[in-house]
């Protein structure tokens, strides 16, 4: 089974990335799947129902998100109504959504695809080691291949992630810091990581805003509104060849291409 995660899409150069480039890239490696974070394609913040559709149309099977799932008050309906659209896993009871599901390639093959957030410099959350293991339990009902989005800000906390369900899991991937890390490696027991998948969105930018916004904002110290820079962009992601029957990955494979 080959899988095509792709990393946190950013604003409209993101979308026209994907547009541009994931066809390209299915057809090159016979990927059976893709899964993307989608927790910035509006704007740069949140999500909305229309946004979410059209990335379904461009060929996602499942969405992941985030801090910012919430930033567009319209999802909020929506992430009842579709179960392919995931927020953390370790939100409390209650909240709109679910951070977890089973998808089937094609072919017929069967994928569990989870979310959880970190703490460590983000909202106070349950947590996710902790749910991440009653999570990949229940999934493993259903079946033995499953992939975590571990979107956290702290490279240590995802790193412990990885080694903590190493074994227990196909993939552990990172999302959230926009910026694709070149620790890709399959841990001794047969799991698939990287610290960070990597931003899709715009290449000349500072982790896809505006760089003479951020720039200001890093000099003055004073609160700007941030803007989804303009210009070229770049596709992120990593591509995961699994072993489905025992739930283990056989590569991992980082991308970055411009659009």
């Amino acid at each position: 089974m080959k899988v095509l995660f792709i990393g946190d899409i950013m604003g409209e150069p993101g979308r026209r990335a994907i547009a541009r480039t994931l066809h390209k890239v299915v057809a090159q490696h016979a990927v059976d799947l893709v899964i993307g974070n989608g927790e910035n394609v509006a704007g740069g913040f949140g999500i909305t129902p229309e946004l979410a559709h059209e990335l379904y149309e461009m060929g996602l099977a499942v969405i992941t998100t985030g801090n910012h799932a919430w930033d567009k008050k319209e999802i909020l309906d929506f992430f009842p109504q579709e179960p392919r659209l995931l927020r953390p896993a370790n939100y409390p009871d209650g909240v709109p959504g679910r951070g977890s599901i089973v998808v089937e390639t094609p072919g017929g093959e069967r994928l569990g695809v989870l979310q959880v957030m970190g703490r460590a410099f983000m909202p106070t959350l349950d947590c996710p080691f902790q749910v991440a293991r009653r999570e990949v339990a229940r999934l493993k009902t259903e079946t033995r291949a499953i992939i975590v989005d571990m979107h956290a800000e702290a490279t240590s906390e995802k790193m412990a992630m990885g080694h903590f369900l190493d074994g227990d899991v196909a993939a552990v991937v990172g999302t959230h810091t926009h910026v694709q890390t070149a620790d890709e490696q399959i841990l001794p027991k047969g799991t698939a990581y990287i610290t960070d998948i990597g931003m899709t969105g715009p290449i000349h930018s500072v982790i896809g805003i505006k760089k003479e916004i951020a720039i200001e904002k890093f000099l003055t110290g004073m609160p700007r509104r941030f803007e989804v820079a303009s210009g070229p962009a770049v596709l992120s992601a990593v591509l995961l060849e699994l072993d489905g029957a025992v739930g283990k990955a056989i590569s991992i494979q980082r991308f970055r291409i411009p659009d």
